[in-house]
């Protein structure tokens, strides 16, 4: 069955603007922000009113003329569009030091993700009891994973380990991945799976450049 996508023709750079404007309008909610206009907004985000206009007519618009933009209907608004609701039902594989930090800091459940567990293969680290989660062997994976159905995985294995440990998510139907190993899953299973290739590095090498620029 092909299934198209709920936005065709939105570009990705649009896309990774939206979370950007969906924290903006959290903090302005905090702070009891009713409604902010494209300009105030684009004043605090750093980008032109012109671009926040054009980024939010890719879905709909949202804002009245005069008025601006209610802030917790926009907020509600590109929540839906980002699937923050979505609670994606996900596991962790790789609990060193990286994986420990995603683990401890970041909320899943913010981003529209459900964390039901967390893999290592250390015995060191296996038992372990981290947040509210207590770290299973990786040879529990399929028992796991036919049981809870994940859909997605987080990835903070060596990059050695990572083709035989996608070939076997992947074959028990995990088909979303937000990837930190350094391996570019995004160019090796462009057509098969979803995947997030965050390259640290790659980050900090861009500072660098920009440094360098006004240095």
């Amino acid at each position: 069955m092909i299934v198209l996508p709920k936005y065709p023709g939105v570009s990705p750079l649009v896309v990774r603007r939206l979370p950007r404007y969906y924290r903006l309008l959290t903090e302005l909610m905090k702070n009891g922000v009713e409604r902010i206009s494209s300009r105030e907004f684009a004043d605090m985000i750093g980008f032109t009113a012109s671009q926040i206009r054009q980024d939010l007519n890719c879905f709909g618009g949202f804002g009245q003329q005069g008025y601006g933009y209610n802030v917790a209907s926009l907020r509600a608004e590109i929540g839906r569009i980002l699937s923050v609701d979505g609670n994606l039902p996900t596991i962790l594989v790789g609990v060193g030091n990286l994986g420990l930090a995603l683990a401890n800091h970041v909320n899943f459940e913010y981003c529209g993700f459900q964390l039901l567990a967390l893999f290592d293969e250390s015995s060191s680290t296996v038992g372990k009891d981290i947040n509210h989660w207590t770290v299973r062997h990786v040879s529990e994976l399929t028992e796991f994973c036919t049981e809870h159905r994940p859909l997605a995985a987080v990835l903070c294995v060596p990059p050695s380990a990572v083709p035989d440990l996608v070939k076997k998510l992947m074959d028990l139907d995990v088909k979303c991945y937000w990837n930190f190993t350094q391996y570019d899953l995004s160019s090796l299973y462009r057509n098969e799976i979803l995947v997030e290739d965050v390259q640290l590095a790659d980050s900090l090498m861009t500072l660098s450049f920009q440094i360098n620029e006004i240095l």
